[in-house]
């Protein structure tokens, strides 16, 4: 919603079938992250519906009585739209906006305004608006109806302001035509990723549920300067800074979208290109929220994501962050590695650098190496490109103490003393 003055008056609902996979079940924990997800989009939480029942109803997720029960609160609560805790089958979509005659979103509707609404790169563009084009073609007679009802606002961001005037076929030739502009995306930043490798960069991936802190942490680092705010999904589109570790390495850290629970599969795969920085990267940052209730929760939703796009297969170092809310840090110990910080306060950084040193590839190890002044060349190669410590002018040469790892090493081992 654009107007903050007047925001979307919205009903969100859920049905709790109390199935052991807490993270697919509408809970407490689903719908105020629901509610968050809404205000992100710009819209005000007037009322929760929440139905307890064993299924969900095949043809119209709540029972009659619930539905009936729906009706009466957007009456009474004068709301604009109603927004569903799971993703809504065509089916479903069309019959209950038929019969509420109201805008209705679900979930996955409301998560792809939000990317929508965030993304700024021409990739991250391009992305939403395939997900968003791919998510409404079995679902265009069901939008048509909740659509034509209200102009602008919630669910109406990206390709949603024009994609209900056109019909199937438009839909499938954009589809195919932004499938191919992303394949060509996608061939760059392969090609990128290949020049990366060749030149030795090291990269560490900043991963973790959204709003853990990611890109808080990220400016902490390198003054990077990236849109941080306290909402889900602040920022979308990746961002590359490089962090010179006390070596002299430089790292190369990359900021990935947040995940979140009930993130449908078709929203990974559609922004898999980006979430491939996860899978190419030497090593992971687990940026954890130290101080949510569900923090548990939210690492399991994290490793579920990495293992789906085959990320796992690395060293990871799991970041405590908002360590200053916490009382008791003890138990937080997920992974081999951990760190605990408050990115906002700076706070922890020194021992995260040290951790990043300790698992990233090409670690270099103090020698003393003694350059004769007949090899001056080399003693400038030297402090060009590795990190001195000292430098003594000897009898026979300049004395280094220098940091070296194993390929400079092989190069230098006839000085070394």
């Amino acid at each position: 919603m654009n107007n903050n003055e007047n925001p979307e008056r919205v009903i969100l609902t859920g049905v709790h079938t109390g199935t052991t996979d807490i993270l697919s079940d509408t809970t407490e924990e689903s719908i105020d992250e629901l509610k968050e997800l809404v205000k992100t989009a710009g819209g005000e939480t007037v009322y929760i519906l929440v139905q307890n029942k064993a299924e969900i109803e095949t043809a119209t997720y709540l029972g009659a009585g619930k539905l009936d029960e729906l009706k009466e609160a957007i009456a009474s609560y004068n709301a604009d739209t109603v927004v569903f805790d799971n993703e809504l089958s065509p089916v479903q979509l069309k019959n209950i906006a038929d019969f509420l005659e109201l805008k209705v979103l679900d979930r996955s509707m409301l998560i792809l305004d939000i990317f929508a609404m965030r993304a700024k790169s021409g990739e991250g563009k391009l992305q939403v608006e395939l997900a968003q084009l791919k998510y409404t073609l079995p679902r265009l007679r069901g939008l048509g109806t909740a659509m034509s009802r209200t102009g602008a606002g919630i669910g109406t961001r990206g390709p949603g302001e024009t994609r209900l005037e056109t019909d199937r076929r438009h839909i499938s030739r954009r589809i195919h035509a932004l499938e191919d502009d992303i394949k060509e995306i996608k061939k760059h930043r392969e090609l990128i990723r290949s020049r990366r490798r060749k030149d030795g960069v090291i990269t560490a991936a900043l991963v973790g549920y959204t709003n853990a802190g990611k890109s808080t942490l990220l400016n902490a680092l390198t003054d990077a300067n990236v849109f941080a705010e306290n909402k889900l999904f602040a920022t979308l589109d990746p961002t590359t800074r490089v962090v010179v570790l006390p070596d002299n390495r430089q790292i190369l850290l990359v900021d990935t979208v947040g995940f979140i629970r009930k993130l449908p599969h078709h929203l990974i795969e559609a922004f898999k290109s980006t979430l491939e920085e996860a899978v190419v990267a030497d090593i992971l940052l687990h940026v954890i929220d130290a101080a949510s209730d569900t923090m548990d929760e939210q690492i399991t939703v994290t490793r579920d994501v990495l293992t789906s796009i085959g990320a796992m297969n690395k060293p990871i170092i799991g970041i405590y962050n908002k360590a200053d809310l916490c009382e008791d840090m003890a138990g937080m110990r997920h992974y081999d590695i951990s760190v605990a910080i408050s990115a906002k306060n700076k706070t922890g950084l020194d021992e995260l650098i040290a951790a990043i040193s300790e698992c990233a590839p090409g670690r270099k190890k103090e020698y003393s190496v003694l350059i004769p002044y007949s090899e001056g060349k080399a003693a400038g190669i030297l402090h060009e490109t590795q990190k001195v410590l000292s430098e003594e002018f000897t009898e026979n040469g300049t004395l280094f103490r220098v940091l070296l790892d194993d390929e400079a090493y092989r190069k230098l081992k006839n000085f070394i003393q």
